[in-house]
């Protein structure tokens, strides 16, 4: 994977900030993002390393914010355990989001398809 901004496109999550990661190296074979969120406000900012296997890269992130119920903008928020899991080569993976307690009470998993796009 090429070093370089990205910008994050997960069109089904239920959230109103686009991201842009910042990829760089880290040691061994795995990548550090630095995540951004646009705009910043009500995000949580996040970095993390994500390990390289047979072409696929895996990242896990605790996110206080990862789950946003009723209003999008001022509405709850839920804390998640996010893990990112994408290609390489095609840069297109998905978001598997876990949560405890969710927007209607009951925990769970919500699975997202995203894609990268070098800037």
């Amino acid at each position: 994977m090429n070093f370089g901004n990205y910008n994050l496109n997960i069109p089904d999550r239920y959230d109103f900030h686009t991201w842009i990661w910042a990829i760089t190296k880290c040691s061994g074979t795995c990548i550090r993002v630095s995540a951004i969120a646009q705009p910043v406000a009500r995000a949580f900012k996040y970095s993390a390393d994500a390990a390289s296997v047979n072409g696929h890269y895996t990242m896990a992130v605790d996110t206080p914010d990862g789950l946003r119920c009723g209003n999008v903008y001022y509405g709850q928020t839920v804390a998640t355990h996010d893990v990112y899991d994408w290609d390489a080569t095609t840069l297109a993976g998905t978001l598997n989001s876990t949560f405890g307690v969710g927007c209607d009470g009951n925990s769970g998993t919500l699975s997202y398809p995203f894609t990268l796009t070098r800037l």
